[in-house]
């Protein structure tokens, strides 16, 4: 029987393991690049968060590897413990209904485990391996995992391998890989300090790009949430007390700003975890698998849990301050409004986050202004306050009386000026 899987030239095991977990039709990222990695192709895909990408390049795996042939084919990395597992989950979502005679050994690798029962485990060799690029690289390292046999590599969240300093674990991989290695990039950039590493190890790749309709999910509702001199934290609390979402995730850019909010959360009463880098790594695996449960009702995260992680049921979307790299904002937003389902993005807004919410404005993200009355955020107009002039640009006064030579010690004033303003700036 023909499925809509048909065209992406996969087996008839992975499609009917797609229908038998609910998919009706492939996405536009996978029906433009699983033919292409099918066949051989090296290829860069960038699409947005939610667009199908990680069956995009787990299918064509798993569509290749050879169940018989008892060695790693092939290797997946992604920049954090959480991704991976949860690519890893995505995997045994479609091996758990495919014949018994046709499933693939495969093994997460991530750090945080004991190394030595890692090292045991792997005495059955897998055929896939997904994990993260330190712990790989440790085991290829230490020869108790052999890569060699291996011609096929998928980098995941590339950008944010590369600003996470793990590029240079991914090299180490790749180059103890195959000679004839075939390399698959996913990305939502693709920064120009990536291109050597892309040089070095792909020939006349096919870049697939998927513009989205919406930059971020259509049924998701952006909001501004006014704090002008008031307390942020207090401000945050009130609004996490009146949203009481199903589950929610609070995202500030530090770590030390995550454990300020956590436990004024946790003071107040409310059913609070937090995310980040300093949590131990099975206290994490932990969290998310209460996540997965809905065990507590408010993550309070970094940047850490808005790549690539999908978490189900999340209602809200609260932005204690703007990401710096404001693609942070869209990868943030894309955790709620899932598969179809409506959210909110809210974001505690000060003057100073003007010219961040003017940049999403031009990536076509439609904002509504609240302001706290009467116990609840009520909409209302924003005044759009008069665009500051140019940092380059000042204002000196033309002298009364004109001497001679005014026009070029004119110029030395600006001149000064300028350079001071930008060094204020700074």
């Amino acid at each position: 029987m023909k499925t809509p899987f048909e065209r992406l030239k996969i087996n008839e095991s992975l499609q009917d393991a797609l229908m038998n977990i609910g998919f009706k039709k492939p996405t536009d990222i996978q029906e433009r690049v699983v033919p292409g990695i099918i066949n051989g192709q090296d290829m860069i895909g960038q699409s947005q968060t939610g667009s199908g990408k990680t069956f995009a390049f787990l299918l064509p795996l798993m569509h290749r590897i050879d169940n018989k042939k008892d060695e790693v084919q092939a290797v997946i990395t992604a920049p954090t413990r959480e991704l991976a597992q949860q690519i890893y989950n995505e995997f045994l979502k479609i091996s758990e209904q495919m014949p018994e005679e046709e499933q693939i050994r495969a093994k997460a690798i991530v750090g945080g485990t004991d190394r030595k029962r890692m090292a045991e485990k792997l005495k059955s060799v897998p055929q896939l391996v997904i994990g993260t690029p330190g712990r790989i690289n440790d085991l290829v390292k230490a020869q108790e995992l052999v890569v060699y046999t291996a011609n096929m590599l998928v980098v995941d969240e590339a950008d944010q391998m590369l600003d996470m300093g793990f590029i240079e674990d991914v090299d180490h991989i790749a180059s103890r890989m195959a000679n004839e290695l075939q390399m698959m990039v996913f990305s939502a950039t693709v920064p120009e300090k990536l291109q050597p590493f892309l040089k070095k190890y792909m020939k006349n790749p096919k870049h697939v790009h998927v513009e989205p309709q919406h930059v971020t999910a259509k049924d998701i509702k952006h909001v501004l949430l006014e704090t002008k001199h008031k307390d942020k934290l207090t401000m945050l609390l009130k609004t996490a007390k009146d949203f009481n979402p199903f589950f929610a995730i609070i995202f500030a850019n530090t770590k030390k700003t995550v454990d300020e909010i956590a436990d004024a959360m946790a003071s107040e009463g409310l059913s609070v975890e937090r995310l980040h880098g300093d949590i131990p790594p099975r206290t994490r695996k932990n969290i998310m698998k209460r996540v997965q449960k809905a065990e507590f009702q408010f993550l309070v995260a970094t940047d850490l849990a808005a790549r690539g992680i999908d978490i189900k049921g999340v209602s809200h979307i609260i932005n204690y301050e703007f990401p710096k790299d404001l693609d942070f904002y869209i990868h943030r937003a894309g955790r709620t409004g899932r598969a179809g389902m409506s959210g909110i993005c809210a974001s505690l807004f000060e003057p100073t986050d003007q010219h961040a919410v003017q940049k999403l404005k031009e990536r076509k993200i439609s904002f509504q202004f609240e302001q706290y009355k009467n116990g609840e955020w009520i909409a209302v107009k924003q005044r759009e306050k008069a665009s500051a002039k140019p940092q380059d640009s000042v204002y000196v006064p033309k002298p009364k009386k004109v001497k001679p030579g005014y026009k070029k010690k004119l110029d030395e004033q600006k001149k000064k000026l300028m350079k001071k303003n930008r060094r204020n700036q700074k």
